[in-house]
C-alpha cells in the first residue's frame, strides 16, 4: 500500500523503526484520536501486515486510511502484552476494536493438589499445583460431568476444612458416591489409581479408560472376586451410558472446537461448541461490542485472538469462513497453532450445521430483548417526562433486622440489562440503629462522593426503594455533590404491599405517579428494585449471620481470643466451626470435650 494510501503517514519509513519484540501498537488517527489497539509477539511482522497491498477485510483498510501515526510499546514478554492491551483497550475505547465481553470465565474441573485430590467446579484464576480440565462451555457441562466422575470414581468434593475433621463418613460416603479417604476407607494408592483414571478421562482418552477398567472386571472375575467385578461393570456402564446419551459421539477420541459466525440484520454472534474426547459438550454464543463495522468474518478472527489468548486451543479447529485471517491470529498466540479447517465428513457437517443453528436463535433472542427492553426504557423516559431513554440507572436498597447488621445495596442496569459485575454493597455504621434516611444518606455518600470527584460513571437515573423521606434525603446528598442534575425517583410500595400498585415519588414535591400494573415502563423499575432488594437482604443476612456466631462464640465461657482464632482457623472460618460434630471440636488444640460440647450445643 503506498504512502498516499495512509494519509499523511509514511508507513515505510516507520517500520524501518519497529523492533522484533513483543508489546502493543496504537492506530491513532486526526486529533490524536486512537483508532485501534493490539498486541503482538513481534511488532515488526505485526505492524507490517496493516500496510500490505491486501488486507484482510475492508474494516482494516478503512482503518488504515486514517491512520496518521503508530505508537508502539515494547514489553518483556507476551503475557505483559496481553495485559497492557486489556488496560488501553477499556481506558481508550477505540473505535475499531472488536471485543468480546463476558460476565464470566469459561468454567473448568480442578483436581487440588491434596494428597487425596478434591474434584471441583472452578472459575477464575489457577492455583499452582492443581490440575484444571476445560474449557468448558457452560457450567451444566461441567457439573454433569463431576457427577458422572462421582458415580465412577467416587472421587471427594468436600472442602479441606470438613474432610480434615471429619470423624465418619458423610452422606457421599454412605451411598457409594465417595470413596471416603477422610476416614480411611480407602489408601492413598487406590485413590491415586482412580484420580488417575479420572484425569485420564478429562483429557479425552475415554476408550482407554473404558478398557481399562474391563480389564480389571475381568482380572476381578477371574480370582472369583464377584462384587469387585460388579462394580467395575457398574463403572463401565456409567460410562457408556452418559457417552451415548447425552453428548454427540465422534466415535473418536478427539479434541475439536466448532466455530460458527453468523450476522443476520447487521447482529454478528460467534458461537463455539466444544468436542472433548470425541463428546459433545454444547456451545456458548457471544457478541462483540464497540466495533464501527463488524462482519462475520471480522467478529470470528477477533474472537479467536482473544479466546485462544487465554485458553488452550484443541489439536482442530472447524470454522465456515476464509481462514486467513483467523489462522493469522492464531499464529500469533499459539506456539503451535492448531490445524484450522472447514467442516468434513458427516459428523464435522453436523456439529457445524448446529453451532450455525444455535448462533441464529441466539440472535434472534437478542433482536427480541432488544425491542422489548427498548420499550420499556421509552415508556419509562415517557412517565418520567426524562430528555432520552436512561442507558444506565442505579438502584439503591437498605436491609437490616430491627437496626441491626444494616447494609446497602446499590445494583446497576445497562441498556435495560443488569450488570452483576458493578453491583455493590456498603455496610452501614455510626447510625441510630433503624435509621433507614441515615443509611440511605450514608450510602449515597460513599457512592456519589467518588462519582463527583471523577473516580466513578454517573448515571442517568437513580431509583430509591423508599417513599418521600428517602428520596428527599437523597436529593440533599445529591446536591451537596453538585449532581443535583441527575434524575431521581423513589419506589414506594403500593396498598398492601402488592406488586402491581407501587408509586413512584419525585424529590420536587410532584404528586407520586402510579404507572399501572400493566405499563412497561413499571416492570422494569419493579425488576431493578427487586434485584435490589435480593442484593441488599443477601448481604444483610451475611453479615448478620457472622456477627451473631461471632457474638456466641465470645460469649462461650472459656473462649478467648487465642481459642476462637484456632477454631476459624482449623474450619476454616464461622461456618466451619459451626458445621463441625463434638468430636471434631475436640481436635483443636485447647479444646477438651467439655468444652466441645458447650460450642456444640451454643451454636444450634
Amino acid at each position: 500500500m503506498s504512502d498516499d494510501d495512509a494519509g499523511a503517514f509514511d508507513a515505510r519509513a516507520f517500520l524501518a523503526t519497529v523492533p522484533e519484540d513483543p508489546g502493543v501498537y496504537r492506530m491513532i488517527g486526526d486529533g490524536d484520536r486512537v483508532l485501534y489497539v493490539g498486541k503482538a509477539k513481534n511488532l515488526k511482522r505485526r505492524v507490517s501486515s496493516y500496510f500490505r497491498t491486501r488486507l484482510s477485510s475492508p474494516r482494516i483498510a478503512m482503518m488504515v486510511a486514517q491512520i496518521v501515526r503508530v505508537d508502539i510499546t515494547p514489553t518483556r514478554s507476551e503475557a505483559e502484552a496481553l495485559l497492557l492491551e486489556n488496560n488501553l483497550i477499556k481506558s481508550l475505547a477505540p473505535r475499531y476494536n472488536i471485543l468480546f465481553r463476558d460476565d464470566k470465565s469459561y468454567p473448568y474441573i480442578k483436581l487440588s493438589g491434596d494428597e487425596f485430590p478434591r474434584l471441583a467446579f472452578h472459575r477464575g484464576a489457577f492455583a499452582k499445583g492443581s490440575h484444571y480440565f476445560g474449557p468448558f462451555p457452560n457450567a451444566g457441562a461441567v457439573r454433569e460431568s463431576i457427577n458422572l466422575l462421582q458415580k465412577t470414581f467416587q472421587l471427594r468434593t468436600c472442602e479441606n476444612s470438613v474432610f480434615q475433621n471429619r470423624s465418619r463418613s458423610c452422606l457421599l460416603g454412605q451411598i457409594k458416591r465417595c470413596s471416603a479417604p477422610c476416614v480411611g476407607e480407602i489408601a492413598a494408592e487406590e485413590y491415586a489409581v482412580d484420580v488417575d483414571l479420572a484425569s485420564r478421562f478429562l483429557d479425552g482418552d475415554a476408550s482407554w479408560v473404558i478398557d481399562e477398567i474391563t480389564a480389571r472386571m475381568r482380572r476381578a472375575a477371574a480370582r472369583l472376586a464377584f462384587e469387585e467385578a460388579a462394580v467395575c461393570r457398574d463403572q463401565v456402564r456409567v460410562l457408556q451410558s452418559v457417552l451415548h446419551r447425552q453428548f454427540v459421539d465422534s466415535g473418536k477420541d478427539e479434541d475439536v472446537d466448532i466455530i460458527a459466525a453468523v450476522e443476520v440484520e447487521g447482529v454478528v454472534c460467534v458461537n463455539i461448541a466444544m468436542v472433548r474426547g470425541g463428546r459433545h459438550l454444547g456451545d456458548r454464543p457471544q457478541f462483540p461490542s464497540g466495533a464501527a463495522v463488524v462482519d462475520a468474518a471480522d467478529g470470528l478472527a477477533a474472537f479467536v485472538e482473544q479466546h485462544y489468548a487465554v485458553h488452550p486451543a484443541p489439536h482442530r479447529i472447524l470454522i465456515d469462513l476464509p481462514p486467513d485471517a483467523a489462522r493469522e491470529a492464531l499464529t500469533e498466540i499459539c506456539a503451535q497453532p492448531p490445524t484450522l479447517a472447514k467442516p468434513r465428513g458427516e459428523a464435522e457437517r453436523a456439529w457445524m450445521a448446529m453451532a450455525e443453528k444455535n448462533a441464529r436463535q441466539a440472535i434472534a433472542a437478542r433482536l427480541a430483548d432488544a425491542g422489548r427492553v427498548g420499550e420499556r426504557l421509552e415508556a419509562l423516559r415517557d412517565a418520567l417526562d426524562l430528555p432520552e431513554a436512561p442507558a444506565r440507572i442505579e438502584c439503591f436498597d437498605i436491609s437490616h433486622t430491627m437496626g441491626e447488621a444494616t447494609v446497602a445495596s446499590c445494583v446497576v442496569c445497562v441498556d435495560g440489562v443488569m450488570k452483576h459485575s458493578e453491583y455493590r454493597r456498603y455496610n452501614i455504621d455510626g447510625i441510630t440503629p433503624g435509621d433507614d434516611f441515615a443509611a440511605m444518606r450514608q450510602a449515597l455518600e460513599r457512592r456519589y462522593g467518588k462519582v463527583a470527584a471523577g473516580e466513578g460513571v454517573r448515571p442517568d437515573l437513580i431509583l430509591i426503594d423508599g417513599g418521600r423521606g428517602q428520596v428527599s434525603a437523597a436529593a440533599v446528598i445529591l446536591a451537596d455533590a453538585g449532581l443535583q442534575s441527575i434524575a431521581m425517583v423513589g419506589v414506594a410500595k403500593g396498598e398492601g404491599r402488592k406488586a402491581g400498585l407501587e408509586t413512584l415519588v419525585f424529590p420536587d414535591g410532584r404528586e407520586g405517579m402510579e404507572l399501572g400494573g400493566q405499563s412497561p415502563a413499571l416492570h422494569l423499575v419493579i425488576e431493578i428494585r427487586d434485584e435490589a432488594h435480593r442484593f441488599a437482604i443477601t448481604g444483610h443476612r451475611a453479615r448478620r449471620g457472622k456477627a451473631r456466631l461471632a457474638s456466641r462464640l465470645e460469649d462461650i465461657g472459656g473462649i478467648g481470643p487465642a481459642r476462637r482464632r484456632a477454631l476459624l482457623a482449623t474450619f476454616g472460618g464461622l461456618d466451619g466451626v459451626r458445621a463441625a460434630t463434638v468430636e471434631d471440636l475436640c481436635r483443636v488444640e485447647g479444646i477438651s470435650r467439655k468444652l466441645a460440647e458447650q460450642i456444640y450445643s451454643a451454636l444450634r
